[in-house]
């Protein structure tokens, strides 16, 4: 099967192309064509919304934190049984960070490393003709960057349309339709973004009212026929993360939820399995594991409950006697001896690490990391080197007695300094892999 595939894409972050990439995918599903979607940089939450969309798993492509060789080889893997692939960019279409070419993170270089056309979503509203001198300028900013076709959105009336839509496609750029303000269809948001799409119970009426939108206001064949052929040489999984045993107790809950698709993907692939087991369900990881990893999410909204989960936090310390156990961000914070919530409540986790945690405390932390190793854990051994970034507002207010997981920098190179904590077989940091460097 060879597929086609499109970049959707915008001139900053809040322009609707999350409402209109879920709507579309659904939208092409109900025509009975296999769609999947993809999303740009190290955003693990729109996955589960395109996967909630075609009922299909999403992925992640973040040309920064993934060689080159490593994103052919995904996108190539991803697109293997569809009709369609859809490309929701993070941030604006350009926007990566300074780096070597071809990985900033942004959605531009992956244009170019896939040699897939855009389509560019405009936020019209409070703008009606110079919408076209934005969408000129995305035109002509990357001559190896090609803007297909473009989608007028939040439009407040037909007579705005018409302005913004004519102005727009005597510049040469066709107008394959225009979305109408209407608040009703944006999502949830929490403090790291969006809702998950599996916290939401009405979300599948919602995705078909998005769907439904994007039927009325949007020339789905158009749209199809703008989209580029896949045509690249294979990847490799060089680069990839290998799996970090071959039976993986996975932790599995409303308070873990943040584990890349590509990465449960790549570790099945490479002959791994892995045995969900639910700490909020007060469940210990199976015995009978290489490896327990305890993945990002929401603890602190669980820190009671996870605080009261005797049977768990009893089977984690019995399997972490013999066996490693690997937290990340949210992990990292059970693995600690204390975690601090929105309330000021202090609740006692695992103490398997010696560090303390806070929500109360929040301080903003986000960006690209480039870790090396400091010791053999379940990310790799001494002096690897990894890819991957932070994103949390819990802070650290205690930092404990642990020797430092990894010896961190920022995504230009920038020393940070120690990052996280290992003691014994236990090893965690707020640090989320992606791929090695």
């Amino acid at each position: 099967m060879t597929a086609r595939a499109l970049i959707i894409g915008a001139p900053r972050s809040g322009s609707g192309k999350t409402s209109v990439t879920i709507g579309l995918l659904r939208a092409f599903q109900r025509r009975g064509i296999k769609v999947r979607g993809i999303k740009t940089g190290p955003d693990y939450i729109d996955p589960g919304f395109h996967e909630a969309a075609t009922r299909l798993p999403g992925l992640n492509l973040d040309s920064w934190a993934m060689a080159p060789d490593l994103l052919r080889h995904l996108a190539m893997e991803h697109a293997a049984d569809a009709d369609l692939v859809l490309i929701e960019s993070a941030m604006g279409l350009f926007d990566g960070i300074p780096g070597e070419p071809g990985r900033s993170g942004a959605a531009s270089d992956l244009a170019r490393l896939l040699g897939l056309p855009v389509l560019l979503v405009l936020d019209v509203s409070g703008q009606s003709q110079t919408a076209a001198a934005v969408a000129c300028g995305f035109m002509h900013y990357d001559r190896d960057v090609r803007i297909a076709a473009c989608i007028l959105n939040r439009a407040g009336s037909e007579r705005h349309r018409k302005l913004s839509g004519e102005a727009i496609e005597a510049i040469g750029l066709p107008v394959v339709g225009t979305v109408l303000r209407d608040p009703t269809l944006s999502l949830p948001e929490r403090h790291l973004g969006l809702v998950q799409a599996s916290e939401l119970p009405e979300m599948d009426a919602h995705i078909d009212r998005l769907a439904d939108t994007m039927e009325r206001s949007l020339d789905l064949d158009a749209i199809y026929a703008a989209a580029g052929i896949f045509h690249m040489p294979t990847g490799s999984l060089d680069k990839a993360l290998p799996p970090p045993g071959q039976r993986i107790a996975l932790a599995q809950d409303a308070a873990f939820t943040f584990l890349y698709p590509h990465l449960k993907r790549q570790w099945r692939a490479m002959g791994a399995e892995l045995l969900p087991f639910s700490p909020l369900a007060d469940e210990a990881p199976p015995k009978d594991c290489d490896i327990c990893w305890l993945p990002g999410g929401y603890p602190e909204l669980y820190a009671g409950q996870l605080a009261a989960a005797d049977t768990f936090k009893t089977g984690l310390a019995e399997f972490a006697r013999d066996k490693p156990v690997h937290g990340e961000c949210g992990g990292y914070m059970v693995l600690g001896e204390t975690l601090e919530d929105a309330d000021g409540v202090t609740h006692a986790m695992t103490g398997l690490l010696s560090h303390g945690t806070s929500f109360a405390k929040r301080k903003m932390n986000l960006g690209y990391r480039r870790v090396t190793l400091q010791a053999h854990c379940g990310l790799g051994d001494a002096g690897d080197m990894l890819r991957g970034h932070e994103f949390h507002y819990a802070s650290v207010t205690s930092p404990g007695t642990d020797e430092p997981l990894a010896m961190i920098a920022d995504g230009a190179g920038r020393e940070i300094g120690p990052s996280g904590g290992r003691r014994g077989l236990v090893s965690g940091s707020f640090f989320h892999a992606i791929a090695r460097d």
